[in-house]
């Protein structure tokens, strides 16, 4: 009985050796599979490195700033008898915006031109009769004086009246009503802002450096993503006269024309300052390269032979590279290629280095410097 025992316990672990050792050829077998094994090639699109004249630009952010630009306010005090404006309309320079009562002032003129009426035909009685000698100097001279007064009085309720009816300073956009019907205003208080939106002003700031490269007459070109794939151009019209102390900068306005009213004063923009002098630079498309916090990088096209079977293929070589300037689809490169590479154009976040791809540019996209979205 302990002999049969003995057998099969003896038996039971002949087969688990045996077992184990075909388990184990057959993983080696597959490491080994797989160590020889190859990704299949990758499809790609490609673009070729190439060199374009740039006209040198100088970058700055900027504001948008009025030409002309106002809070209307009351002048005196006065009840708002009258609202001749809408909030966020157009408004012709001198058309009126709001008239407060006014029925004080017009009563009081009404007695004015009486008391004007009268002094004017005592004072030219008076006149008469000097020339005649039958009054004193001083009696013409007292009413000449009281002519005059009753003048002045009806002028300045003639003056009161005219700044009740408040009217606009110069053509514009209105802003939004701050004032009601019925409500009492006090010298000062704010009515509606006025702005000239064509042209506008864009005020930047640039480094004293740069100072030399600049004057006015320059063209200038604004972009912002309140106007996207729109580019706006103006020309530089002012360079301040005095560099920040504390900065180091130097203030500079442009004026850029704005008929369609796109643009509105206290926007953040971008600036291009156009030089006129040109360079050649290296360029690739922008989705060529692979951004990363350590290097930028392209993958580069080669063709070699394959180890298998000495078959030319392609595989692709990660570049590490330096941008420069970025315009449209297209980015300048300072160094880390050269005219005539190759390069992955699309799609490079999955490549590594030397893998295997094959080129097929039939859905290769068509890159441009001055690129229109559709309007979708």
């Amino acid at each position: 009985m302990i002999k049969r025992i003995v057998l099969v316990i003896v038996f039971l672990i002949v087969l688990t050796g045996i077992l184990a050792g075909i388990k184990s050829l057959q993983i080696r077998r597959m490491i080994a599979t797989g160590e020889k094994a190859e990704p299949p090639p990758e499809t790609v699109t490609t673009a070729v490195a190439h060199s374009e004249s740039w006209g040198s630009q100088l970058t700055a952010v900027g504001s948008l700033v009025a030409v002309q630009g106002v809070t209307v306010s009351a002048e005196v005090n006065g009840k708002v008898a009258h609202l001749a404006f809408e909030s966020g309309g157009m408004v012709q320079a001198g058309a009126v915006l709001l008239k407060q009562d006014t029925d004080s002032e017009t009563a009081q003129l009404r007695g004015a031109e009486a008391s004007w009426a009268l002094a004017k035909l005592n004072f030219e009685r008076y006149a008469n009769l000097l020339s005649l000698n039958l009054i004193s100097r001083l009696d013409y001279d007292n009413a000449e004086a009281q002519f005059k007064q009753t003048v002045s009085q009806g002028d300045y309720l003639r003056a009161i009246i005219g700044k009740k009816n408040i009217r606009a300073p110069f053509s514009g956009r209105l802003g939004i009503r701050l004032v009601n019907l019925g409500q009492m205003l006090r010298e000062g208080d704010p009515i509606v802002s006025l702005q000239s939106l064509d042209p506008v002003y864009v005020n930047f700031l640039l480094p004293q450096q740069q100072l030399g490269q600049i004057q006015t007459g320059l063209a200038v070109r604004v972009t912002s993503d309140a106007i996207a794939g729109q580019v706006i151009e103006g020309k530089i019209t002012a360079v301040n006269a005095v560099v920040d102390a504390a900065t180091r900068n130097i203030q500079v306005q442009g004026t850029v024309a704005n008929p369609k009213k796109l643009l509105f004063p206290g926007m953040f923009v971008n600036v291009a300052i156009v030089l006129p002098a040109r360079e050649n630079v290296l360029v690739i498309p922008t989705p060529a390269v692979l951004y990363a916090a350590y290097s930028d990088s392209a993958f580069i096209v080669e063709e070699k032979k394959s180890e298998k079977d000495g078959q030319p293929v392609k595989i692709v070589r990660q570049q590490f590279i330096k941008l420069g300037e970025k315009r449209g689809d297209f980015v300048s490169v300072v160094f880390g290629l050269k005219e005539g590479d190759t390069i992955v154009s699309t799609g490079v976040f999955k490549l590594r280095n030397g893998q295997t791809v094959t080129v097929d540019n039939a859905l290769s996209p068509d890159f441009k410097l001055s690129p229109k979205p559709d309007n979708n």
